[in-house]
């Protein structure tokens, strides 16, 4: 049965450098907890008690289910491979002493790191993307950081393509799956990234099928991404015009997406995400909101 949580990027905790923290962990539980979700993810390092008892408690006490942490990593760089497994696996041991093998290791690229990549975001070319050696490189670390791991801790992998990262159109999710086992290697298929990359939700499940373990569901605003792209907006400048709409104001079909995941025997959770900057909208207005929508479509 599919269960329904959402993370604290909702909130505005975003793991970008600059993006300030502007709320406490206790608040962005308390109003997760308030509006109908039934688990989170981890956000960024720190964010939340890196303590396995303290945060255990903190979970149970609002009955929420801890389902991953997001870990961007430079893979592109093979001398940040190293620094970037040490820091997946301290997320990993965290998780598996809160809730055991259940949690999943979220793996992105250092979304943000690079400037052509943000100031291009949902208009990339081939030519702004890696290169064949790059990505061998690139895949190479993925698969490095995943097995180590599920080697130390049980827990499976997954990785999240991403407007603003290396890996965020669709022939670039493809490429990058297309390289790596797929026993080791899942999909967390983020409906707006993909969309924001140039591709169709729908057609990507019925493409990767059972590789897809984990669903961050984000509505996107094709309106405000045809603004974007007439005035050569970077990736900030579209989240913050709002192309992350609250779900089903904006162009992604959640019933063809639920449909598509349930004809492929998905039983995992959904995340709501819908990526704010700090201080930015009305995060627990809009999750009751999202809550609510998606109550009405049988979720």
């Amino acid at each position: 049965m599919i269960r329904v949580a959402n993370a604290p990027c909702s909130w505005g905790i975003l793991e970008f450098d600059g993006q300030a923290q502007k709320l406490g962990y206790a608040q962005v539980l308390d109003e997760l907890q308030e509006t109908g979700y039934a688990g989170t993810e981890l956000g960024d390092w720190g964010f939340m008690p890196t303590d396995p008892g303290q945060l255990r408690r903190e979970l149970a006490q609002r009955n929420l289910a801890l389902l991953g942490a997001f870990v961007p990593v430079r893979f592109r760089d093979p001398q940040a491979h190293d620094q970037g497994e040490a820091e997946t696996l301290r997320t990993a041991r965290l998780l598996s002493e809160v809730a055991g093998e259940a949690p999943f290791i979220v793996l992105a690229d250092d979304n943000g790191g690079d400037e052509t990549r943000i100031q291009h975001a949902g208009r990339i070319t081939p030519e702004q993307g890696l290169s064949s050696e790059q990505w061998d490189v690139f895949a190479a670390g993925v698969e490095r950081v995943a097995r180590s791991v599920r080697e130390e801790t049980g827990l499976r992998s997954v990785f999240h393509h991403h407007a603003g990262g290396f890996v965020e159109t669709p022939d670039e999710v493809r490429r990058l799956m297309s390289l790596t086992d797929p026993a080791l290697v899942g999909l967390c298929f983020d409906t707006g990234h993909y969309c924001f990359g140039g591709g169709d939700p729908v057609a990507a499940i019925d493409e990767y099928g059972s590789r897809i373990w984990h669903v961050h569901f984000k509505d996107f605003d094709e309106e405000v991404a045809r603004q974007g792209r007439q005035n050569a907006w970077d990736y900030f400048e579209a989240v913050r015009n709002g192309i992350f709409s609250e779900l089903g104001q904006g162009s992604v079909d959640f019933a063809a997406v639920r449909d598509a995941l349930q004809r492929y025997g998905y039983d995992g959770w959904i995340v709501v995400e819908q990526d704010v900057l700090p201080g930015m909208g009305t995060p627990k207005a809009s999750a009751r909101r999202n809550r609510e929508y998606l109550y009405e479509i049988g979720l």
